[in-house]
């Protein structure tokens, strides 16, 4: 007799069927990432980061097709985001539950 999946295992996270939930997290640009400067923002502190929208998106996102428009050149930080991995399940599952109980989505 197989064992059934999880829950967890069941669901986990694509990109292709995701809300690209990671797309609205903190992104640190390191020197060594070659991003043109409009798509960055420098924090109070010093950080540079990606830049976001109004909305809280990555402003690498083409809206209309939801995929990074630098995918190619993404920064390290992107480059080394697992999919389905520990972090991506948690940061999805989170997402998921706000968004069954009626909460906004704040995620930077």
């Amino acid at each position: 007799m197989q064992p059934q999946p999880s829950v967890a295992t069941s669901r986990k996270p694509h990109c292709d069927s995701c809300d690209a939930v990671c797309c609205r997290l903190l992104v640190v640009v390191e020197a060594s990432d070659s991003i043109p400067a409009h798509l960055t923002h420098r924090t109070r502190e010093g950080w540079t980061i990606m830049a976001r929208d109004e909305e809280g998106w990555c402003v690498a996102i083409d809206p209309a097709t939801m995929r990074c428009s630098i995918y190619e050149t993404r920064p390290d930080t992107c480059r080394r985001f697992v999919m389905a991995g520990p972090y991506c399940c948690d940061i999805h599952d989170s997402y998921r539950e706000q968004r069954r109980r009626g909460i906004p989505i704040t995620m930077y």
